[in-house]
């Protein structure tokens, strides 16, 4: 019992001598401490967490802008991840022939060749087209269509009543009106989340070109008369 007394006893003064770091492992009954770095031996700088992740870079549900800026609204879900029609294709081609890669656009596509607009708005340095999808143009009567499809001039009014110039940025859709290529104004307002350009819906917004920026929409939106 004094040999145990004794041991314990000496170990207690080595640690109060020896500064030990956290941890101990055991070898038997004996037991091997390590003792701690010097404060001259820590290496300075060192990230105590491992570095964050970077933002993402797929489709939100809500906009963003800046160098971040991604497309939003559930209807981006429906573009195709890689490849033609894609975010990161659309980007590269100038905004004519980012619509015509679009398999969501390609009723919009084929307008626009009818009405000779293609070569204008691949040459603009700076707009941005409210493009109404394929489901959108689906929607309209038969008669309607009957009309644009042979009347070209009436076809090119409506169609560049789609188009702004320079570059909207989300925030300038919260409220107010823009006017357009065709002469006349696009109320546009942002309630409970959603954006709206006359009575059409945003359904995927925010989607960069090489020289414009497009907003997909569920109607065809109708100049005044």
């Amino acid at each position: 019992m004094k040999t145990s007394l004794l041991a314990s006893a000496l170990a207690a003064v080595a640690l109060a001598a020896f500064p030990v770091a956290a941890q101990a492992s055991a070898t038997g009954s004996v037991l091997t401490f390590t003792p701690a770095p010097e404060p001259s031996e820590m290496v300075p700088g060192e990230p105590s967490e491992a570095p964050s992740e970077g933002p993402s870079e797929g489709p939100s549900e809500g906009p963003s802008e800046g160098a971040a800026a991604v497309p939003f609204g559930p209807g981006c879900r429906k573009l195709p991840e890689t490849g033609p029609g894609s975010p990161v294709e659309i980007a590269k081609e100038k905004v004519a022939t980012a619509v015509e890669q679009s398999p969501e656009l390609s009723q919009l596509a084929e307008a626009l060749k009818k009405s000779e607009l293609v070569e204008q708005l691949n040459s603009a340095d700076g707009v941005t087209v409210f493009a109404p999808t394929n489901e959108a143009f689906s929607a309209l009567s038969q008669d309607v269509k009957d009309k644009l499809n042979s009347d070209p001039a009436q076809l090119k009014k409506v169609l560049t009543y789609h188009v702004v110039s320079g570059k909207v940025k989300p925030s300038e859709l919260q409220s107010g009106s823009l006017e357009t290529l065709e002469g006349g104004k696009l109320t546009v307002k942002q309630e409970n989340g959603e954006y709206t350009v006359n009575d059409a819906k945003i359904v995927c917004g925010n989607l960069p070109t090489a020289n414009a920026v497009i907003y997909l929409v569920d109607k065809v939106l109708v100049p005044p008369q």
